[in-house]
């Protein structure tokens, strides 16, 4: 055997070895984010398979399906997930901060009914949320909000009819500090700084029954009158 067959044959050893090694991290992690053990296993492997690669093609001319580039392990430590230490200091391996805006608005069909719903929610917060009665619409919706944890989806209530929403995404330098807004200033989170960039703004429409493919406008169902539709005795 030729000392290109086994460097060749090494070679690949180290591919395979690589493979079950990434596999089994992955495994692992059990689809968990940014895992670093699965980062430094797909390095391993992509630079095996790298390696191999090369020793094909100077040997015999001939190449893998792999369309892969050498990856230096210096340079991506950290980069999904960890953090790089320098020194005494720890720099995030994800500077950047994303800002995500969102507004959506309502109709009110009844007031009372809106009162009586948050009320509800109250009582099955538990005895320890009891406060003073729920007078306004937006003490109604606030505790809505309160007893869904801040998620907007617990004003998927039968009393709130969705208008229009919007919601958008922004790059921006600094992150939200609360402590630097009055409480009562309802605008000031909320207005994009000067050097945020916007990436994108999705606009919602709210999903109405008449939406449905091939049904009619309120108009047209109710509009043909006895002419149209002749009927004998």
């Amino acid at each position: 055997m030729t000392d290109d067959h086994a460097s060749l044959d090494a070679a690949l050893e180290e591919v395979i070895a690589s493979a079950r090694t990434h596999l089994a991290a992955v495994k692992a992690a059990d689809g968990r984010v940014d895992d670093d053990d699965v980062w430094q296993a797909y390095v391993t492997l992509n630079n095996a398979s790298y390696h191999y690669d090369e020793l094909l093609l100077e040997a015999f001319g001939e190449v893998t399906p792999w369309d892969v580039e050498s990856i230096d392990p210096d340079e991506v430590e950290g980069a999904l997930g960890g953090v790089t230490v320098e020194g005494d200091e720890a720099k995030d391996a994800h500077p950047h901060v994303i800002s995500v805006r969102q507004r959506r608005d309502y109709r009110v069909p009844s007031v009372v009914a809106l009162v009586r719903r948050a009320e509800e929610a109250r009582a099955e917060a538990g005895p320890e949320e009891a406060g003073g009665p729920v007078e306004t619409v937006g003490e109604a919706v606030l505790e809505l909000l309160q007893a869904g944890d801040g998620s907007l989806s617990a004003l998927d209530v039968p009393e709130l009819e969705p208008l229009d929403g919007v919601v958008m995404v922004s790059e921006v330098n600094t992150a939200l500090d609360l402590e630097s807004y009055d409480e009562h200033d309802g605008s000031g989170p909320f207005t994009p700084a000067g050097t945020d960039r916007l990436v994108g703004r999705l606009d919602e429409h709210p999903f109405l029954p008449g939406d449905l493919d091939g049904a009619l406008p309120e108009d047209e169902e109710d509009g043909d009158d006895e002419d149209d539709n002749p009927r004998t005795a």
